[in-house]
């Protein structure tokens, strides 16, 4: 019997009867007191289970969280409308310049089109004023402003513009200071696209 009751075998049954006994005998809990709530925080419940306690400071941290959330949310949407607003503004700025760049297209064809039209009449105007007298030629461009005379006499040969900036000299002071300033113009103008005829 003693080599029964030291085999390993009987340690193991001893061992599960001692177990189940003691299982069975803590069985049931018994309830917790009841003990008095907190007279200042009657919420607070620091004696029942963990899932049943409750703390001011942690409520307060999770309100507070949950405004902070809300408060993200709202600036969220905001950024989202935003977004959407500026894409939109993005694309209306898009085809303001599409359209930008048609009519500076469309300016662009125009102004060539004056310019060869303009370079043109300048020609036939200096073969006109070349085929007059160097006087009377002076006697109508007198009465232009510079401008016009600086592009029209680009277009006429040297010999024929030297003549009428003469005329211009034999008229006075005043129209020879003139004559000078319209010759230092052409000496520095590039307006000129062909030679003369």
């Amino acid at each position: 019997m003693t080599k029964l009751l030291t085999s390993s075998w009987m340690t193991v049954l001893v061992g599960v009867v001692v177990y189940l006994g003691a299982t069975v005998a803590f069985w049931q809990v018994p309830a917790p007191s009841a003990a008095p709530a907190d007279q200042g925080n009657p919420a607070a419940n620091v004696n029942g289970p963990s899932w049943q306690f409750t703390n001011p400071e942690a409520d307060q941290l999770i309100s507070e969280l949950k405004a902070e959330k809300e408060a993200l949310a709202k600036k969220e949407q905001q950024l989202n409308e935003l977004a959407a607003r500026l894409q939109a503004e993005h694309a209306e700025v898009a085809q303001a310049t599409q359209t930008v760049q048609g009519l500076q297209s469309e300016f662009d064809k125009l102004a060539l089109r004056v310019h060869s039209e303009e370079t043109a009449n300048l020609k036939k105007l200096a073969k006109v004023y070349a085929t007059m007298s160097p006087d009377s030629a002076a006697g109508i461009l007198a009465h232009l402003d510079d401008d016009a005379i600086v592009k029209t006499m680009l277009f006429m040969k040297e010999s024929e513009a030297g003549v009428i900036l003469e005329s211009f000299a034999k008229k006075g002071t005043a129209e020879a200071k003139r004559a000078a300033a319209i010759s230092e113009r052409l000496r520095v103008s590039v307006y000129r696209t062909s030679s003369p005829p």
